[in-house]
This record gives C-alpha cells, structure tokens and sequence, in this order.
C-alpha cells in the first residue's frame, strides 16, 4: 500500500474504525459555514473526494492486512495474486479443526457466512466451510468499535466469503457441527460479496422435509444446483461418492487389476438395441458407448487379465425414475477365470464389503448428516462368503410363497425386486445379496448359456435394498458361438466387427460386471432418489446446469 493510502487508512479509522467519535455540533456548524464559502466547483471536487475516500474505508488491500493493522474491518480489492510473500504471514485453521482443544487460540479462518442475525450491539454469525459450521459472535468492546458491528449488520450477507480474525472460546452452540465452541471475533473482511438476490437460501435447502419450515423442491434445487451443492448433507454425499471410487481403486489394485481407459465415441451400439445417443462423426455414423463393455473384454482378449475403468456411461433410455440416468459414472471391472464365474462374483463381493466397511470407518462424520437429513438406517450386510446367493429359480419360488405370479423366464419387476429385497432380508439379516442364473433371454448378446440349460445364463446382479447396483455375468469367448449369439440378436456383424475379430485369435474364459456410482451410493445411504447423488444430473427432462 502506498505511503498516502496508509496514511489515509489511519486517518479514515479515526472516523469509522475502533477509536472513532462523531464530531460535536458546534464542530460540525463551523464545517458547513467554511463550505458555504467555497466555490461551487470546489464544492463538487470535496464531494468527490468525500465518496472516493469514503469508498476506500470498505476496499481494503490484502497486502495490507496483518495482525497489528488498525483497520479491524471492511471490504478487500479484488485479490489477483499479488500476495504470494505476504499470505504466509496468516495462518489459516479449518472450520472442523476448532474444538475445545484449542479454546484460548487466535485464529484466521476463511469461510461462507450461513446465516447473520443483528441483536443491538452484537451480530451472530454461522459460518460455513464444506460441511461444517461455526457461531461467530461479533460484539462492542475495546477491541470491536460500534461501527464495525453497524457496518457488519448492513454489508455482510449470507453467502458471502469472509477472512475473520477472532479468539476461540469455550461455549455450547448445538446447531452448528462445532458445538463445543465459538469465535468472538476481531476482525472481519469481505472476501466475496453476493452480487443479486438468491434464487434459494442454503439452509432451506438443506432442511429435511419432516422439520418445520420453507421446503425447496428438488427441481428447484436442480436448477439452482451450485447452491443446493453447500448444503452440508449434499458436500457429505459427494465426498462419500469420492471415498467409494479411492476404495474401489485401492482394493482392485490390491487384487491385481489395473486401470484402464475406453474410448466413449464408438461406431456401434455396446450393449444391442436402439438406446443410444447417435452423433456425426466427420461424416460417419457414431453413437456415445453405452459402457466399456467391448473394449475391456477386448482387453482381456489382449492379455491384460484383470482390468478396471471408471468412465461416463450414456443411456438414451427415456425413463424418469428414481434410479435412472442418461449419464451416470460407470465402475467396471473385467476378469479372465478358470473354472466359474463366481470367481467374479468372490471378487465383487469382497470389493462391496471393503467399500462399504472403508465408507463406515473414514465417512462417519458425512453418514451421520446424510442420516439426519434423510433419517434412513444403515445398510446390513454379512463378512464375505456369508452373504446369499440365490439362483433365479430359487429367487421365482420365494416370490410365489410370498403371493407373487411370476413366469418362470420373466425378468423381474422393479416391483418384484423390492419385494424379493424385503424377503431376503427378514429370512438372512442381510441387504446386499446377489441373484445368479437369469434367464438368457433377458440378458445381453456376449452373456455365456449355462451349461445344463441354455434357458438360463452364468449371469448375475447383486443387490442393495432390493435394488439392483450390479450386473455381470461370464462373457462368450469361442467366436463360433458369440456369432451365433449375435446373430439370434439379430444386430449386424459389420458393427461390431473390431470386436468380433478380437476372439478369432484364442480368448480366455472371462467375466465381468457393470456398476452405477450414483445409484451404489444412493442405495447405500438410503436418499431415494439418484439425482441427489449425481452433481449435474441428466435425465430425458434436464440437459442443464
């Protein structure tokens, strides 16, 4: 800062700082007869110099502010990185870092002002860093001018980004995550003002639907997605979606698999059918992949032996449900085995029970808001090897002593699985299960017949709540019966023809299984709807944010 700005800055703090006093009406009587005296071009040029310095007292420059600065409040300059040399003079502490352990400290924080509320000489402020929350008590003493409250009270607002400087005290504040403490703040210095009116408040987004108060629709919230996006239980989902794809990495590599990248531009459907968003390629017909699925079998076909992917998947599938999705995160793993595919499955079942144990034990704090919000109960499963597995058969018979009519070769009903869901878990304590051997006639072209009855396929889905997170099966690798396959499919060989060739040159028995992120995540938590766990969700209605 300039040697005339700080000296400004000092003088300008005898009118609004901590030590100012409002000049005594015979003062202020002398003032207005010297001004009568000026000229009238002399009075507009005071005037102008009046507002310029009036409106640096709230333009602070971040350079200028260090623990003995004079100036205890107002507004920064825009910050375009100058203060590389200067920053490390402030130490910033995280919001979830102050506890009582640190009651007595002097602390910088920088975070979003939740909510503000004047009383008399003092302001209480919530502020909010990710999920976390602290009361701010900004109150008249020695160290707090009655300016600076006023001020306070008529420039900050909720959203906006402060630096503030204060003491750590003991005190209880229920409603905040740190209940333990609060800040009495020092100093106080807008970051990031809120330019227009908010479309919705954060905190009547985030309020669950069985609390009193204003209710924000999902729509609503949707549309106005970077807001909805602060509420505390919305950073808990996503940081919980973070957590499942570290784990589902860390324990693959730990099973000898290896990441790898398939293209999403493709020439062919992946999976059959009509389900898929087409584009012009350079004059050519392309379609975006409906999953890695012929990519990573193909990687397999190149001795890659175990590979994985996380990637976008796109579905041109016009259903507006709770669990559907054009563009969901695909987590896709594939496999070659010796003998059966339920070597598959012992994989798939250790990696679920590590994700869901690793969630529990570095995510409690996020399940816990999650659960507040949505007041669902946590997801039962058994150690690994213990959970059921049930063939199709099996799954058809318990149905129908439950008093549901279902054919012997019907795919199962949203309906039915949820029903099979609630069977399952009242006769095993468990939630997750897997159901093998689907009727072949409900599965994919590439899906391997079972042996002693082509009726039926080496398939299977696994399950949470009763809803489907997985499907895998056992992959055809003998080219002669793969072309049969695609051919009762009735889907032209020349799309898939890179495919094809990749099984005339010998490929190992193989299997593998498709998961949706968002609906592992919604299911585990219990949110009820997917769109709650996709960050800019696309479905047939919504294209934007």
């Amino acid at each position: 800062m300039s040697e005339g700005n700080e000296k400004f800055v000092q003088d300008n703090n005898q009118q609004v700082g901590s030590s100012s006093e409002d000049p005594s009406p015979k003062e202020g009587a002398g003032s207005e007869k010297r001004q009568q005296k000026l000229s009238k071009a002399e009075r507009i040029a005071l005037r102008n110099q009046a507002n310029s310095e009036n409106s640096l007292v709230s333009k602070i420059d971040y350079l200028s502010v260090h623990d003995d600065t004079t100036q205890n409040f107002g507004e920064y300059h825009l910050i375009q990185s100058q203060a590389v040399a200067a920053s490390a003079s402030r130490v910033f502490s995280s919001v979830s870092s102050l506890n009582k352990d640190r009651v007595g400290e002097q602390v910088w924080i920088r975070a979003r002002v939740d909510t503000i509320r004047p009383k008399g000489r003092s302001a209480f402020l919530v502020l909010r860093q990710s999920q976390y929350t602290l009361q701010a008590v900004v109150s008249e003493s020695d160290r707090v001018s009655r300016q600076m409250v006023k001020w306070i009270s008529k420039e900050v607002g909720e959203e906006c980004i402060l630096d503030i400087y204060g003491n750590v005290v003991e005190a209880t504040v229920k409603s905040c995550s740190q209940h333990d403490v609060e800040l009495q703040v020092w100093k106080l210095y807008i970051v990031s003002k809120v330019k227009g009116r908010l479309p919705i408040r954060v905190e009547d987004a985030g309020r669950p639907e069985w609390q009193e108060g204003v209710h924000v629709l999902r729509d609503t919230r949707l549309d106005n997605r970077v807001l909805d996006l602060r509420v505390p239980s919305q950073q808990a989902i996503f940081r919980i979606q973070s957590g499942v794809c570290q784990l589902f990495r860390e324990i693959l590599l730990r099973e000898g698999f290896i990441e790898i990248h398939s293209p999403k531009i493709i020439a062919g459907a992946s999976e059959g059918g009509a389900e898929v968003f087409k584009l012009n390629y350079f004059g050519q017909n392309a379609c975006l992949a409906q999953s890695p699925q012929l990519y990573k079998q193909m990687a397999i076909c190149a001795d890659l032996d175990r590979v994985f992917e996380i990637g976008p998947v796109f579905r041109a599938e016009n259903s507006y449900t709770h669990r559907h999705l054009c563009e969901f995160t695909g987590l896709d793993i594939e496999m070659a085995i010796r003998d059966h595919y339920f070597e598959v499955v012992d994989v798939l079942e250790r990696l679920f029970i590590g994700i869901f144990e690793g969630i529990r034990q570095r995510f409690a704090n996020e399940i816990e808001l999650v659960q507040q919000k949505f007041q669902i109960s946590p997801i039962t499963y058994l150690p690994p090897g213990q959970n059921p597995r049930l063939h199709f058969p099996e799954a058809v018979q318990l149905l129908r002593e439950n008093g549901y009519v279902i054919e012997d070769l019907e795919d199962l009903s949203s309906e039915n699985e949820k029903a099979l869901g609630k069977i399952i878990k009242e006769k095993y304590g468990t939630d997750f299960y897997t159901l093998a051997s689907y009727p072949a006639s409900v599965r994919p072209f590439y899906t391997m017949p079972k042996a002693d009855d082509s009726r039926y396929s080496n398939s299977f889905d696994m399950f949470i709540r009763g809803e489907e997170i997985v499907s895998g099966a056992q992959r055809i690798h003998d080219w002669d019966l793969l072309e049969s396959r695609v051919k009762a499919k009735n889907i032209p060989l020349s799309s898939i023809e890179d495919y094809m060739n990749a099984f005339l040159y010998g490929a190992p028995p193989h299997g593998g299984a498709g998961i949706g992120l968002e609906r592992v995540v919604m299911l585990y938590l219990g949110v009820g709807n997917i769109r709650e766990c996709s960050m800019f969700p696309r479905d047939p209605k919504r294209l934007r944010p």
